[in-house]
C-alpha cells in the first residue's frame, strides 16, 4: 500500500470490537492508531499497540489521526461528524448518518469546505445476500423486475437495554435501525423511488418507538419493492423475493459474518464469509414453453474489508466511495418523512 491511513474509533463496544477493529487491523492501508475508551479499557487486551483516549477532545486533537470512525449513539452522528470535519479528520460513519436529510446536506457540504470526505458506513452491501441478488439482477434472467419484498425479520420482545434505540429521541426506533439497511439495498441496487409510502407500528409492551415499519417504494415501469421489518415475528419469512416477467428469485437471509465475528473468527480463517451450503438462493426461470426450471445459486463469499478497501481508494486514490451522497439523502428523506 502507498500509506496507511492512521485511524481512530470512537467506541470499542459490540460494533467497535466486531465490525470496525478487525477490518482496520487488518487492512494494510490503515493503521490502527487510537480508541475511545470513556470507562473500561479493553481493546489493550485485542490491540496493545492501539492508543486508549479518555475524551473525545484529546482523540481528535491528535494531528497524526486522518481518518475517525463515529460508531456511537445514532443521535451523536451529526454532532460528532461535525466536530472531526472541523478538527481536519475525514470520517466513516455508521448508519444512520443523521436524523434527517438536512443535517446530512449540511455536513456534505462542510467537508467539501474543510477538503474532507465522509463516508456512510453501509456494510451490508458487502453481504453475500446482497452480492448474490445483485448478480441475479444484472444477469437478466429474471426479465423485466416487477415485484421486490426484502425483509428484516426478529423476535426480540423484551424492550432493550440501549437507550438510544429504546428512547423517544432523533434517530430512535427500529425504523432508523434497520431501516437504513433495506432502503440502502433497494436504492442501491434499483435508484431512488419515484414515490413512497410508509407505515409503522408500536407493537411490544411498554414500547415507545416504533418496532414494526413498512415501506412501499414506487418506481418507473411499475416496479414495486416492499421493506418490512419487525421485532415481533417468531417464524423469519425468505428475507429477498424478488418477481420478473421471465422468473423468480428468493433467498433467506444468510450472510455469516456477523454471526462469525462474534465468535471471534479471524478474517483470514478458510471458512470466513462463506455461506452454508444449504443457503444458497433459489432461482425459478420459465422457458418459452411456459415449464419452471429451478436453479440454486451459490453466493459469493461475504467480506466486508471490501468496504474498507473502498475507503482507502477514496482517500488515497481519489476513487469515489460506492455509497454516494445522492443514496444516502434519498435514504434520510425517506427516514424523516
Amino acid at each position: 500500500m502507498e500509506k496507511a491511513i492512521v485511524t481512530g474509533l470512537l467506541a470499542f463496544g459490540m460494533s467497535g470490537k466486531v465490525f470496525h477493529a478487525p477490518f482496520i487491523d487488518a487492512h494494510p492501508g490503515f493503521r490502527f492508531h487510537s480508541v475511545l475508551e470513556r470507562n473500561e479499557k479493553k481493546a489493550a487486551a485485542e490491540y496493545p499497540d492501539v492508543k486508549s483516549y479518555d475524551t473525545f477532545e484529546e482523540l481528535i486533537a491528535n494531528p497524526e489521526i486522518e481518518l475517525v470512525i463515529v460508531n456511537t449513539p445514532n443521535f451523536s452522528h451529526a454532532d460528532y461528524t461535525r466536530r472531526c470535519l472541523e478538527a481536519g479528520k475525514h470520517v466513516l460513519v455508521e448508519k444512520p448518518f443523521t436524523a434527517t436529510s438536512a443535517e446530512a446536506k449540511e455536513l456534505f457540504d462542510l467537508a467539501r469546505t474543510v477538503g474532507k470526505k465522509i463516508f456512510v458506513y453501509h456494510n451490508r452491501r458487502w453481504d453475500s445476500d446482497c452480492t448474490s441478488i445483485q448478480k441475479v439482477v444484472e444477469s437478466g434472467e429474471l426479465g423485466g423486475i416487477n415485484e421486490v419484498h426484502y425483509r428484516y425479520d426478529r423476535y426480540r420482545k423484551a424492550i432493550g437495554p440501549k437507550t438510544f434505540k429504546e428512547e423517544p429521541q432523533a434517530a430512535s426506533g427500529l425504523l432508523y435501525d434497520l431501516g437504513p439497511h433495506l432502503l440502502d439495498q433497494a436504492i442501491s441496487l434499483f435508484g431512488k423511488p419515484t414515490s413512497f409510502y410508509k407505515v409503522l407500528g408500536k407493537h411490544r409492551e411498554h414500547t415507545k418507538v416504533d418496532d414494526y415499519f413498512m415501506i412501499h417504494l414506487s418506481y418507473p415501469n411499475d416496479l414495486n419493492v416492499f421493506l418490512t421489518s419487525g421485532l415481533l415475528v417468531a417464524d423469519p419469512q425468505k428475507a429477498f423475493v424478488l418477481h420478473g416477467s421471465a422468473g423468480s428469485y428468493v433467498k433467506g437471509r444468510s450472510d455469516v459474518q456477523e454471526a462469525q465475528l462474534l465468535k471471534g473468527m479471524k478474517l483470514d480463517h478458510p471458512e470466513y464469509g462463506i455461506e452454508l451450503p444449504e443457503s444458497k438462493g433459489r432461482l425459478t426461470v420459465i422457458d418459452d414453453d411456459g415449464n419452471p426450471h429451478v436453479t440454486y445459486i451459490d453466493s459469493e463469499n461475504g467480506n466486508y474489508l471490501g468496504l474498507f478497501e473502498a475507503v482507502y481508494q477514496s482517500v488515497v486514490n481519489d476513487i469515489p466511495y460506492p455509497v454516494t451522497e445522492e443514496q444516502i439523502i434519498a435514504q434520510l428523506e425517506i427516514l424523516e418523512a
